[in-house]
């Protein structure tokens, strides 16, 4: 544990970024290759050893405070960044309630929409987004296993470049095979509208 007096800059950006990095890796490739195998209950455990990983606390608070695009951004606590010493009792925080954690209340913002209503833009607290980093670290690797290989919606790394680039590649002229197609389907009757 860290002590109050070591809760600087200095001892921020001095902790062990690719360390931490490595071991996070390490077990989430540990995740993925226990639900290939379909061996949920080791899965779940290594889960809950994600959650509860230094390494993966850290690089979660970094994420959120220091990364991410909306790092800026307060919540319904105010704080719109956090200060070393704060960094470091947010990760207090998370490894004391690790099991038990308690998200607080959203602030909502109104967004006018060009319809002329509104939707409400509803932010957490830099904390709940450090909880929610955390645990997004522990279901991803389990979520990346079942996913067939040619998917690319909402996935880490992947993106509708490369979904593009597979179709190119594969009707292309120097691919060998005759019986290459494009089909294009529309859906829109298939689908029931309630109106």
């Amino acid at each position: 544990m860290i002590r109050h007096s070591y809760k600087t800059s200095e001892s921020w950006k001095a902790l062990p970024w690719k360390k931490f990095r490595r071991n996070l890796f390490r077990l989430q490739k540990r995740v993925y290759k226990a639900v290939q195998v379909g061996d949920k209950r080791k899965a779940r455990l290594l889960q809950k050893l994600i959650l509860k990983s230094t390494s993966a606390r850290f690089l979660a608070i970094r994420q959120v405070s220091q990364l991410n695009a909306g790092k800026k951004t307060a919540g319904i606590d105010g704080k719109k960044s956090l200060s070393f010493e704060q960094r470091f009792n947010l990760e207090e925080l998370l490894r004391m309630k690790s099991g038990n954690w308690k998200h607080q209340a959203l602030r909502e913002i109104p967004i006018p929409k060009k319809d002329g209503t509104t939707r409400m833009l509803k932010i957490p607290t830099i904390a709940d987004r450090a909880w929610q980093c955390l645990a997004k670290y522990a279901l991803e690797p389990a979520h990346e296993a079942t996913f067939h290989a040619r998917s690319y919606g909402f996935r880490t790394g992947r993106s509708a470049h490369d979904a593009q680039k597979y179709i190119y590649d594969n009707l292309n002229s120097r691919v060998n095979g005759i019986e290459k197609r494009v089909i294009e389907l529309d859906i829109e009757k298939c689908v029931r509208r309630d109106s």
